[in-house]
This record gives C-alpha cells, structure tokens and sequence, in this order.
C-alpha cells in the first residue's frame, strides 16, 4: 500500500484518479483549499486536509510516498485578464506550496507527479513533438506552461515527473461534452481548416499512465499525456460523427470562433503533434490508443447512460 497526496482530488481527472488508487488498496490524502469537514470519510484510507491545515500542521503527510498535483483553475472559460492571472497564478502557485510542504518533511516523498500541459511545445500544424522537443512559448497557454514548469522545479525532490497533459476524453467531465455538443444538434464539422491537430487521451489511460508513473521509479522529467495516434481537427469530428451516428458536415470558420469565444479560440483552432515516446519505451500500453477506439467507449457509455 502506497501513501498518495493528491492536490485537485476533486475535480475531473482528481476525482477519477482517487477512485482507482482506493481501488488498488493505496491511502489518500486529498489537499485542498477550503476547510474540511470534520465528520469522518466513508472510506478509512481517504483522507482531505486544507492547505491552511498543512501549514499549520505539515507532519500530517510525513511518510506520503507520492504527491500528485493536479490543481489549477480551468481554463473552459472566457480568456479576461483577470480570468488569465487565476489560471497563471492557480498553477504556480500550487507547485510553490508543495515546494514548501515539502520542504518542511523530514521525511520526503519519493516523487512528486506534477501536471502541465501538452501546449509545451507551442502551436504547429507540420512539427511533431516528443519529450526531448524544446519547449516553445507561441501563446497564452504555453506561456502558462513554461511558468507551470519552472515553479515544479524549485520542489526538492529526487523524482519529479512533468506530465504534459493533453485534451482528456469522458463523456461527463472536462472538455468532450462541449466539444462534442454541435454533433449531437447535428451541426457538427470542421473547426476553422480542421488542419489543426489534437493531442488528445481518453480518462481512463490518463488515470493509467498517472498510475505508471507512481509505480515506475526510473520515469521522471516530462512525460507526454496523450494518445499514440494524435489527430486532426477534422478527423476528430468525423471519429465522434460515425460513433454517435451524427452528421459532420457544418464547418464553423475560423473567424467565428474567434468573435465567440475570443483568445480562448485558441483552444480549438491551434494545436500540436505530441507522441508519448517515453511511456511507450517505458512498456506502457493504452487501452484507448486510436480515436474510433475511444469515440466508441464513449459512445456506448453514452447509450448505457441513456
């Protein structure tokens, strides 16, 4: 049995990665930032303290293993200046505060897995990436990357592990269902050109390869959180189109977008090739490694839940 930290326990990949390491017999510390309720957890080997908590108190996780960092304010919102200072600041300053809590144990954890993003490698519709590409700053969410990964390194710990997270699919949480929302109006299609790639990875491998990298102690530096199979913008759709038997056929220009959802388009218009070469050499195995292979779990969780 392992003892795991988790910041951002409870929101959309948090939660499902609580759910697996109880599964597998691990005890859990969820940190976050509101006060917990003193009432007991219905689970014996789950547990939540505040960080106000751990300040005061930080022996409370002497003897963690692990710490995940999964913290940080979405960024499925309208891109204001100050909605883009929450997202900056949610990301670095939580890695500046496991720096801290860390700091203060004498007895240190093993690794710390700490989330970043896939936009790492900046926007390009030709190059592909893997983890030895350099990191390049093209735009907003790179920006916030670059800052993400410098605050992770000031945290003294002998395994830190980067995980650049891409676009992660489930049918109820995170980005999927508004994506997938013009198909199931049947007015799906392409997204500017469609040239644009997507890094994408279902939730269930996300939690896996999460997993992985806990129990794989040669694996640290970053590691790329997406499928095998990357894909375009238009092939995308047309996976979710032929798996929920919608039309794709109504192409949003790229202007549109832009005059709808502002810089925040970005998201949706630009993107990135990135291939997992370290968790494939390292023996990982997806089990959702194609699109239609994930568009059809989805879909038939969607039938089941119907």
């Amino acid at each position: 049995m392992m003892r795991v930290a988790v910041t951002g326990g409870t929101g959309f990949v948090g939660r499902a990665l609580v759910k697996a390491l109880l599964e597998r017999g691990d005890e859990v510390w969820i940190i976050s930032r509101k006060e917990t309720s003193s009432s007991p957890s219905a689970n014996a080997r789950l547990h939540q303290v505040s960080w106000n908590e751990l300040a005061a108190a930080p022996d409370k996780l002497e003897g963690a293993n692990v710490i995940v960092n999964l913290a940080g304010e979405s960024i499925n919102q309208r891109w204001t200046a100050a909605s883009k200072q929450r997202v900056l600041h949610s990301r670095t300053d939580g890695a500046a505060r496991i720096a801290r809590l860390v700091e203060q144990l004498d007895q240190k954890p093993e690794a710390v897995i700490n989330a970043s993003g896939i936009s790492a490698y900046g926007s390009s519709l030709t190059a592909t990436f893997d983890e030895d590409s350099p990191l390049k700053v093209t735009d907003f969410l790179s920006s916030v990357v670059e800052h993400w990964e410098k605050a992770a390194d000031t945290i003294p710990v002998e395994r830190l592990v980067k995980l650049r997270v891409g676009v992660v699919l489930n049918r109820t949480g995170g980005a999927f269902p508004l994506m997938a929302l013009p198909h199931r109006l049947f007015a799906g299609g392409r997204l500017g050109s469609g040239s644009q790639w997507l890094s994408w990875i279902h939730l269930e491998d996300m939690v896996r390869l999460i997993l992985f990298c806990i129990d794989h102690p040669e694996i640290q530096g970053p590691v790329n959180g997406s499928a095998p199979e990357p894909v375009t913008n238009d092939q995308f759709g047309q996976a979710l189109s032929k798996a929920f038997g919608r039309p794709h056929w109504l192409p949003a220009p790229a202007f549109l977008m832009k005059a709808v959802l502002g810089e925040m388009s970005s998201l949706l218009l630009e993107g990135q090739r990135a291939l997992p070469r370290k968790a494939l050499e390292h023996g990982f195995t997806f089990k959702y490694p194609t699109i239609e292979s994930a568009m059809k779990q989805l879909s038939r969780a969607n039938i089941e839940k119907s």
